[in-house]
């Protein structure tokens, strides 16, 4: 929404907050010669208790102005959540990160002051409501233990920056993707699938996160394979190279993060390799596609060199053979 809607939806709050209050003054002042009209009775409608907190009691104008400075915040939130937004845009290397934990932060800061106007508003102590309400969160607590462990979890991820909005994860469970959202309750992952996963955020205080991202946006990756004994390991590290060269998820530009071909093993039925290369930013984030690839161009690279890629055999040597010996099959016939 553009910031001339915010602003047109802001004064229509405000001005309907001003005839509540407006109303509200007329209606409450000595309305002796109402002499029983609708003014009157619709003063002892707005007027009337409909419910009390501790020794305050809460009327229907005083519930109407609840809602109204609750709204109020809530658009001051979206407002400035806004004027972040437009105000990054002309800057092309501010940090996508900090300005979504910005964001978060200030949308709860102002809710929460809101709130707090609002329960002023219509006369409760403050102090009191805070007795009360430690009071009951010690009671509540036990059977909101894992609600309040997530939303302490929530707070933690956004003071720790240890995760941020874009960065590429992967989790015990075995899930990879990325992060697009770090809500105060959970975090949204969207895998390369496009499947959204909500993982609770205790997930990622308690239990150990792989963050492929988190210092750096380059990786290195190890694609292994085989090829038959008797191969030129010269001819199979120039034919890799070249295979690395023509793949576009290839960093390029980094004399200290050239590919390499690794000797591996011995391997019963082949010389064991591996490509070591370091990915670009944007095929860090797609590993199973970088390393079809990779495989790809590696098996082309070899037949174009004629280097055999083995199957898995094993060799039979006969040290000794008795002519009248027959086969098992002929012997049991």
């Amino acid at each position: 929404m553009r910031l001339s809607e915010w602003l047109w939806t802001l004064y229509g709050t405000v001005l309907s907050s001003a005839t509540v209050f407006a109303a509200e003054s007329v209606l409450l002042e000595d309305d002796s010669g109402a002499n029983g009209g609708p003014w009157q009775i619709l003063s002892g409608w707005l007027t009337r208790t409909l419910f009390e907190i501790g020794d305050v009691p809460v009327t229907s104008i005083g519930l109407i102005r609840v809602v109204v400075i609750i709204t109020v915040a809530w658009w001051l939130s979206k407002l400035g959540q806004s004027a972040l937004t437009r105000v990054a845009a002309y800057r092309p290397n501010f940090n996508q990160a900090a300005l979504y934990t910005v964001k978060r932060l200030m949308h709860y800061v102002v809710l929460t002051v809101g709130f707090l106007i609002a329960l002023s508003s219509i006369g409760i102590d403050l102090s009191k409501f805070a007795l009360f309400a430690s009071a009951l969160g010690v009671g509540v607590g036990f059977g909101l233990q894992n609600l309040i462990s997530n939303f302490v979890a929530g707070l933690m991820l956004l003071f720790e920056k240890s995760l941020k909005v874009g960065d590429f994860i992967e989790l015990e469970s075995g899930i990879m993707g990325e992060v697009r959202e770090i809500n105060i309750r959970s975090t949204i992952v969207t895998t390369n699938d496009n499947i959204d996963i909500v993982v609770p955020n205790s997930v990622f205080v308690n239990g150990h996160v792989t963050n492929w991202t988190m210092r750096d946006v380059y990786r290195r990756t190890h694609v292994p394979f085989g090829v038959a004994y008797g191969s030129d390991k010269e001819l199979v590290r120039k034919a890799v190279l070249e295979a690395a060269a023509n793949v576009p998820h290839t960093l390029e530009g980094d004399d200290k993060r050239q590919p390499q071909v690794w000797l591996t093993a011995f391997a019963d039925s082949s010389l064991n390799f591996e490509l070591i290369v370091w990915l670009t930013s944007a095929a860090v984030k797609r590993p199973g596609a970088v390393q079809a690839d990779y495989l790809w161009a590696i098996e082309t690279a070899l037949k174009k060199y004629k280097i055999e890629i083995p199957f898995p055999q094993r060799d039979l040597h006969v040290r000794s053979w008795s002519p009248n010996a027959r086969p098992p099959a002929q012997a049991a016939g």
